[in-house]
């Protein structure tokens, strides 16, 4: 079984929203499947930063500031 979709709001610049909805036709793909496609790649350039903060996160006694101007103070 799989995980339902999540759905969110996006603004996209009107000229993006065109070259997206045109791409998506030129290659029978939902928009969704562009945007889905695109944000997995951009992670995936971080994916070792994400899995160090996710570790980090999740292991009691650790608390990981969410800004850089928090830890600084």
């Amino acid at each position: 079984m799989t995980t339902p979709a999540k759905r969110t709001t996006v603004y996209l610049d009107p000229d993006l929203h065109k070259a997206l909805r045109l791409k998506a036709i030129a290659v029978s793909r939902s928009l969704s499947d562009l945007i889905n496609e695109a944000a997995r790649e951009l992670l995936k350039k971080d994916r070792y930063k994400y899995k160090l903060i996710r570790e980090l996160t999740s292991t009691p006694g650790i608390q990981v500031s969410k800004s850089k101007k928090q830890s600084t103070e």
